[in-house]
């Protein structure tokens, strides 16, 4: 089973060596590795082709977003699953893609998620939260769950039935995907119960209290666009969701 692994960064100089070692030091035999840079001006490019020996597909140019830069990544992939590990977080160990290839196999899902830990950004060993995502429910979309999108690997055929990221969302558009995948299309999927993925805290849709309210926004816009209408209390339910993480 061969998996493709998009990594997308914007001068990332400073994290991008740590991710991609991460990715390229999988056991797993079969990786495709894509790198999707934003014109970067700070020594990002020069830190990637270190890596070219590793790398089937790099491209360094101007994009729309961050959700557009994604959205070349999955046009440039040719494996059977896709996943996404952008700049600055890690896989937890050698050995998750080859978890996630035996989960799949085992499973025949489309899609298998795994469980995150968050980090400082300064310092990886200081663990604010954890993700626990829990078995599959995909009713539990109702009560604001979604599983971690950075931890979530999904066919490359879902994405060719399917779609892509919608570039006209700004922050949200990964769980508007995840959305429409899940909730909507129903494929299926399945919980992987490991810590796959060691995030950094200090995102776009974390970095503010105006991110965060614009991000609950496009949150309710999602339903919107998928015609139907968002559950009651859903962001209310979302927001605890995210309290509870302090205490795994």
């Amino acid at each position: 089973m061969k998996f493709s692994l998009i990594t997308v960064c914007r001068n990332a100089a400073s994290v991008i060596g740590e991710t991609l070692e991460s990715v390229v030091g999988q056991t797993h035999p079969d990786i495709e590795v894509i790198v999707i840079d934003g014109a970067s001006t700070d020594g990002t490019r020069a830190i990637v082709e270190r890596y070219k020996d590793r790398i089937a597909h790099f491209v360094s140019e101007p994009d729309k977003g961050i959700y557009d830069a994604m959205n070349k990544g999955l046009r440039a992939a040719t494996g059977d699953v896709i996943g996404f590990v952008n700049a600055g977080d890690l896989l937890m160990t050698p050995h998750v893609i080859a978890q996630l290839a035996d989960a799949f196999q085992r499973s025949g899902a489309d899609a298998v998620y795994g469980d995150i830990i968050m980090v400082d950004a300064l310092d990886l060993n200081k663990v604010k939260r954890t993700w626990r995502s829990g078995a599959y429910d995909r009713l539990n979309f109702r009560k604001g769950w979604m599983p971690p999108h950075i931890a979530t690997f999904i066919k490359r055929s879902v994405y060719d039935r399917f779609g892509h990221f919608r570039a006209d969302l700004r922050i949200a558009a990964d769980y508007e995907i995840l959305h429409r995948f899940l909730y909507k299309e129903r494929i299926s999927a399945i919980h992987l119960p490991e810590i796959l993925v060691r995030f950094r805290l200090g995102g776009m849709s974390n970095g503010s209290v105006r991110h965060v309210l614009e991000a609950n926004r496009e949150v309710r816009r999602s339903w919107r666009l998928n015609g139907q209408p968002a559950p009651p209390l859903l962001v209310t339910r979302k927001l605890w969701s995210k309290v509870l993480q302090f205490f795994h």
